[in-house]
C-alpha cells in the first residue's frame, strides 16, 4: 500500500468518521504492510496534515474556484496532503507531491482530478506569495490561521494569557511531544531497565524529577518489543505520572480511581503501592475496562480490581471507604492537542458548558468515597481555566469539609517549574508536557 494512500484511508476516518488519530493510524498500520520508511511518511502526513489543517484550508481558499464546504471529503482531503507536502516537507520533491495527488484522486474521487492538479500546481507556482491575514487588523483570524487553531480557542486563549504567552502555547501544539517511558519497578529495576534500553541502540533520558521517567528516542513499534511484552515500560506522559505520584497512595490503602481507563496512572499508583492494598478502578466503557487488565496483568499487578460504573452517579456503597481516591476527569483535552490534533476542530466553546457541569458532579460524588483524614486528587489533561481552578473552588466553597492542600509546598520535588495558589498547571510551551492540571484536596470533617 502507497503510504499516501494510507494516509487519505486515515484522514477520512479522522475528518469523517470521528475516529482518535492515533487510533485511526494505528488501524491503518496493522491493516496493511508499511516498511519502517512508509509508515513514517505515514505518520508525517496524517499528523502534519491534520495539525495545519486550518493554514492550508486558508491556503485552498486562495487558489480554489470551489468552496470548501462544496468539495468532497476525498477531494479535500487530496489537497491537505498534498499542499502539505508542498509547503512542509523539504525531503519531498514538488513534482513528486503533485504527481502523486493527481494520481490517487483517479482512483477515489477522478471527476476532480483535473480541478485537484490545477490548484496544486497553482499553489506550487505561487508559494511565496502566500500571506496571512493581518495582525493589525485581526489578530484572532492571524493567529487562528498561522497556528491552525479556530477562532474560539485563540480567543479562549488571549482571555486567558498575554498575548505572547498564548501564540508560544498555539506554536507549542504544533510541535511533536516527546516519548515517555514509565519503567515498572515491579519487575525490573530502573537502572536495569536503562541498560536494556542502552544496550538495544535507544537513548535514554531519566528525568531529573520523577525516577521511573525516561524519554526514549529510536524505539519504532513499541507494543511489540520485548520490553514492553514483558511489562518492563508503559508509555505515559511525564504530566500523566505527576499525578499518580501527588496522589501518593501507601502500601496496603484503599483507594478508588473513578474514571480509570486506559489505566496508565491506575497501573502507576499500583506501581507506588508496590503491589499492596486495593485499587477499585472505574469507567463507564466495558471495553476500556479491558484495557486496564490487559496493561495490570501485562505489568504484574494483581491490586487492581475494576467495576463498570458511572462516575456521574454516586455509590452509596462506597461512602467514607477510600484513603486516596481519584479523579481523572473527562475534559477537553486541550492540552493533549500535541498528541491528538483533531481535538482543535471537535471541542467547541459550548461543549465545555456540559463538560464543566459534568466534571462538578463527578468530583462531588468522588469527595464523598474519601475517609475523614483521606485525600483525593482532580486532574484534567487542559489548559481551560473554567474546567480546573473554577470547578475545584466551587466544590471547596460548597464543601467547607475538605481543603486545598498546597501542592506546591508538599510535592515541590516533583515539579517542574514554579506554580500558583496550590494547584499545578502544566503547559506544553513551558513544561515540555501534555497541558495538565492538578489540584489535592483532603476531607477533614
Amino acid at each position: 500500500m502507497n503510504p499516501r494512500e494510507g494516509a487519505l484511508i486515515t484522514l477520512y476516518e479522522i475528518n469523517e468518521k470521528e475516529a482518535f488519530s492515533n487510533i485511526a493510524l494505528n488501524k491503518e498500520l496493522r491493516r496493511n504492510s508499511y516498511n519502517q520508511l512508509d509508515k513514517n511518511l505515514l505518520t508525517e502526513l496524517v499528523y502534519g496534515a491534520l495539525e495545519n489543517q486550518i493554514y492550508i484550508d486558508y491556503i485552498i481558499g486562495q487558489f480554489s474556484t470551489f468552496a470548501i464546504k462544496q468539495m468532497n471529503p476525498y477531494t479535500l482531503n487530496l489537497l491537505r496532503l498534498g499542499i502539505y507536502q508542498l509547503l512542509f516537507l523539504n525531503k519531498v520533491p514538488s513534482f513528486a507531491a503533485v504527481n502523486e495527488t493527481v494520481n490517487l484522486s483517479k482512483k477515489y474521487c477522478k471527476k476532480t482530478t483535473g480541478f485537484i492538479n490545477g490548484v496544486l500546481r497553482n499553489v506550487q507556482r505561487n508559494m511565496k506569495n502566500i500571506k496571512l491575514p493581518n495582525p493589525e487588523e485581526n489578530i484572532v483570524k492571524y493567529l487562528s490561521v498561522k497556528y491552525s487553531h479556530p477562532e474560539w480557542l485563540v480567543k479562549t486563549f488571549l482571555n486567558n494569557f498575554d498575548k505572547d504567552f498564548a501564540e508560544e502555547l498555539l506554536k507549542a501544539n504544533n510541535t511533536k511531544p516527546e516519548l515517555y517511558f514509565r519503567i515498572n519497578t515491579l519487575k525490573i529495576s530502573i537502572d536495569d531497565c536503562i541498560r536494556l534500553l542502552t544496550d538495544e541502540g535507544y537513548t535514554v533520558k531519566q528525568s531529573s524529577l520523577i525516577k521511573e521517567a525516561v524519554v526514549v528516542k529510536g524505539l519504532q513499534n513499541i507494543e511489540q518489543s520485548n520490553l514492553y511484552k514483558k511489562g518492563y515500560i508503559q508509555i505515559q506522559d511525564f504530566s500523566s505520572m505527576l499525578v499518580a505520584k501527588i496522589l501518593d497512595p501507601k502500601e496496603g490503602e484503599y483507594v478508588i480511581d473513578v474514571c480509570s481507563a486506559p489505566g496508565g496512572k491506575t497501573t502507576h499508583m499500583a506501581q507506588i503501592m508496590n503491589n499492596k492494598g486495593t485499587i477499585i478502578a472505574r469507567d463507564i466503557h466495558e471495553h476500556k475496562l479491558k484495557l486496564v487488565e490487559r496493561n495490570a496483568q501485562r505489568l504484574g499487578i494483581k491490586i487492581i480490581n475494576t467495576e463498570n460504573f458511572s462516575g456521574n452517579n454516586l455509590d452509596e456503597k462506597l461512602l467514607n471507604m477510600a484513603d486516596k481516591v481519584l479523579v481523572d476527569a473527562p475534559c477537553s483535552g486541550l492540552g493533549i492537542i500535541r498528541r491528538k490534533p483533531e481535538i482543535k476542530y471537535r471541542k467547541q466553546d459550548e461543549d465545555i458548558k456540559s463538560i464543566t457541569a459534568m466534571q462538578y458532579d463527578i468530583l462531588k460524588n468522588a469527595a464523598k468515597y474519601v475517609k475523614i483524614g483521606g485525600e483525593l486528587v482532580y486532574s484534567t489533561c487542559t489548559i481551560n481555566t473554567r474546567e480546573n481552578e473554577d470547578i475545584v473552588q466551587k466544590f471547596l466553597k460548597d464543601n467547607p469539609n475538605y481543603v486545598l492542600i498546597n501542592i506546591n509546598e508538599e510535592y515541590k520535588d516533583f515539579l517542574p517549574g514554579e506554580h500558583n495558589n496550590g494547584t499545578v498547571q502544566l503547559y506544553p510551551n513551558l513544561h515540555n508536557t501534555d497541558g495538565f492540571f492538578i489540584s489535592k484536596i483532603k476531607r477533614i470533617k
